[in-house]
């Protein structure tokens, strides 16, 4: 029998030399391999799942720990006496909290957290199919993000402040001063205004004065024009009258039943509308003399004659402001004179006399009217 059990091994061996009792060994041996492959691939199938289970729950981890450092952060700065304190507890609560609560929405998360969290939590962790790099890079760019985004809440004026320094340092007076004094210079220096919405001047008083024109332009005049027309039946080619005439007359005349010249609907029209002066560039204020002498008559009804008075008187504001200061500026009769020393001369004298607030006023008022005109009916 044993000679027997060993042909069977040196056949499985293929080879009948002294070294069959190894080799017999190394057949035997082969047979529990088998069993240990198909171990192995159980192993192996194991392990094609885990690797992703390990991923995904080292992603977890990751974002759990990044959100729970944001929300510490965030409430040592919301609270700099405690700030200290805040801290170690936070990390009393990362140590305790179970990973298995890994609050990937702001409503998951615990109540205290709730309302420090929601703002960092981000829609990409929706999105678990994408590779760890991009989360990497995700986290990473939240942490190059981190001091600007979790600064204390601050109020409207102080990120007036902080981004618009000029703005919010000067009222509307201060602007509408501003702007007397950009016209003193251009009444002297008729290229004044040019320069500067080219940007050829950047001192510092230039750029005041540029963007107070811009404030006036675009935060006390255009709004209120643009809600006057929206809520008329103005046609364009009336409005476009309005906008080229810097001068208008509006009087009472005989009443007729007719179409209005503005809105062309049958109105009892007992206005008339007189548009006359020059043609004017909006900015520099530069004026163009074709056809100088050129009116327009226009009969329309009461309410359009009111809203084209109203609007009238907002729109060549500015023109007028400009006519006013140039003609101050013509009287002044001084010769020989830097124009700086000039110009703070006269404004000087206009401060004090009371014609600068007058002329604010004025523009109060415009401004009221067209803030309470009514809706035609």
């Amino acid at each position: 029998g044993r000679r027997k059990r060993l042909n069977t091994s040196v056949m499985y061996d293929s080879d009948g030399s002294e070294d069959s009792d190894v080799l017999v060994r190394k057949v035997s041996a082969k047979r529990p391999c088998i069993m240990d492959d198909d171990e192995n691939s159980e192993e192996q199938q194991r392990d094609k799942t885990c690797p992703t289970e390990d991923v995904s729950a080292n992603k977890k981890q990751k974002v759990l720990a990044k959100l729970k450092d944001l929300a510490r952060q965030s409430a040592a700065w919301r609270s700099c006496s405690s700030a200290n304190c805040e801290d170690s507890n936070s990390e009393a609560e990362i140590e305790e909290e179970p990973l298995c609560q890994l609050p990937l929405t702001p409503s998951e998360g615990s109540e205290s957290d709730n309302d420090s969290m929601k703002d960092f939590i981000v829609e990409e962790e929706e999105d678990d199919g994408d590779g760890d790099g991009d989360d990497n890079n995700t986290e990473h760019t939240k942490s190059e993000n981190q001091p600007h985004q979790k600064q204390p809440n601050p109020s409207n004026s102080e990120l007036l402040a902080h981004y618009v320094p000029q703005l919010h340092r000067c009222d509307h007076f201060v602007h509408f001063k501003r702007i007397v004094k950009a016209f003193l210079i251009n009444a002297i220096d008729d290229t004044f205004l040019s320069s500067l919405y080219d940007g050829t001047r950047q001192k510092k008083y230039a750029q005041d004065m540029l963007l107070s024109l811009h404030y006036l332009d675009d935060r006390f005049i255009q709004p209120r024009l643009e809600n006057l027309l929206c809520r008329s039946r103005w046609k364009d080619r009336y409005k476009e009258r309005v906008d080229c005439y810097p001068d208008v007359r509006i009087s009472l005349k005989n009443t007729k039943n007719r179409s209005c010249e503005a809105c062309e609907l049958k109105r009892c029209c007992k206005f008339s509308v007189m548009l006359s002066g020059r043609l004017y560039n909006s900015k520099t204020l530069e004026v163009d003399d074709f056809m100088s002498d050129d009116k327009q008559v226009l009969k329309v009804g009461v309410v359009c004659a009111n809203r084209t008075r109203v609007y009238h008187n907002l729109k060549h504001f500015k023109y007028k402001l400009y006519m006013d200061c140039s003609s101050v500026a013509e009287l002044d009769g001084v010769e020989d004179e830097p124009v700086k020393d000039t110009v703070e001369r006269l404004f000087s004298h206009l401060e004090e006399s009371g014609w600068i607030q007058e002329k604010y006023n004025d523009l109060e008022d415009y401004m009221e009217d067209a803030d309470s005109f009514q809706e035609e009916k």
